[in-house]
């Protein structure tokens, strides 16, 4: 009992370690990216003894410092209580959802057999629509609290948008449940270790990319950045549901950002790039297609497939950072018929279309 006590924490350690210094280099990417692709500089001021780590100092230490030493400034007439639970409440269903995806298969310790997964769940892709959909609480809460007409309107329209993409989302996640018939997360990346031909990573996004397609942009839309980011429009809102926030709190805002764009990366990851599989990567080494196979010790194998994840994860923030400083704000009308008269019509059939060729296949 004690041992698997143990091992459950450190499992659990291991995802809080891969998910806040993500975000927190996130906000590094995002600044130097934005500064690269608009031809500035970018963060550069902050240094310790004239070391500036090309913005690493601005972003990981001068800011969180500033953030954690500042007023946290209560507005007259606010909900106190509500106030301050909102960033809690918008911050935590982020983390915990990441608990979910698997970033590895199986370690061998002994007869101890230990499933690289922080929270194993044979329903494990329902645990994440759960826990992705009660970030809307943290946003509703916040404006609801502030006591603050830009506010109040910026947890509407934040409601309203999560509220809409979440279905085109689900559908997307319906298809690849119906592709890979398992709801369990760790299930459909062991699917993809696969072959097609012989020689093709059997990869979700071959099957689905329309599901793909979909679930990407209703990722983040549901994380609120641009081009979806309306409920925090600085040049109508100021900033919309966290426009009376400081210090700590509206750090956790700020943080929830980017643990969103990580989370949304890890699930296009698992659902539709194999996970944490590298093409002909077994649990003793590589099998290539031609039949020769290259052993290799079970810890080296386990660590390649760790980084192999984290690559890809990587990889979609990067291309999420891209999407943010690339394409303009939509107009919130713009918003809501993308959602439900693009994505959802689009979601729906490829449903349909993913269930007669199911059916088929297995008649």
């Amino acid at each position: 009992m004690v041992i698997d006590l143990l091992i459950a924490v450190i499992k659990a350690l291991i995802v809080i370690g891969m998910v806040l210094p993500l975000a927190g280099i996130l906000g590094w990417v995002e600044r130097k990216g934005s500064a690269l692709i608009q031809d500035r500089i970018g963060a550069n001021r902050a240094s310790i003894f004239g070391f500036a780590g090309a913005g690493l100092v601005n972003t990981l230490m001068a800011d969180p410092l500033k953030f954690l030493t500042k007023e946290d400034v209560i507005p007259a007439g606010v909900d106190r209580l509500l106030h301050t639970l909102a960033p809690c409440v918008n911050l935590f269903p982020a983390i915990v959802a990441f608990a979910a995806i698997p970033f590895g298969d199986v370690y061998e310790v002994g007869d101890r057999v230990i499933n690289l997964q922080a929270v194993g769940l044979n329903v494990g892709i329902l645990y994440v629509l759960a826990m992705l959909s009660l970030g809307v609480y943290g946003v509703v809460l916040a404006g609801w609290a502030s006591n603050n007409r830009f506010s109040l309107l910026g947890g509407i329209r934040g409601s309203a948008q999560m509220i809409s993409y979440e279905l085109g989302m689900g559908l997307a996640i319906v298809a690849m449940v119906m592709t890979f018939g398992t709801l369990d997360l760790q299930e459909m990346v062991r699917a993809q270790g696969h072959l097609i031909l012989g020689w093709i990573p059997a990869w979700g996004i071959l099957y689905q990319p329309v599901a793909f397609l979909l679930f990407l942009t209703a990722g983040i839309a549901e994380s609120k950045r641009v081009p979806f980011d309306l409920p925090e429009g600085e040049s109508e809102l100021v900033a919309g549901f966290f426009t009376e926030y400081s210090g700590i709190k509206y750090l956790m805002f700020f943080m929830t950002d980017f643990v969103d764009v990580a989370v949304v990366a890890g699930l296009v990851t698992t659902l539709f790039f194999g996970g944490w599989q590298i093409p002909y990567l077994m649990r003793d080494g590589f099998h290539l297609p031609w039949g020769a196979v290259v052993a290799l010790p079970q810890i080296v194998v386990v660590l390649l497939r760790l980084v192999a994840f984290m690559v890809k994860v990587i990889f979609f923030c990067w291309v999420q950072v891209l999407i943010r400083w690339s394409l303009p704000r939509f107009r919130y009308d713009q918003v809501m018929r993308l959602g439900w008269k693009g994505l959802l019509p689009i979601a729906l059939l490829n449903v349909l279309a993913t269930a007669v060729v199911v059916l088929a296949l297995q008649g």
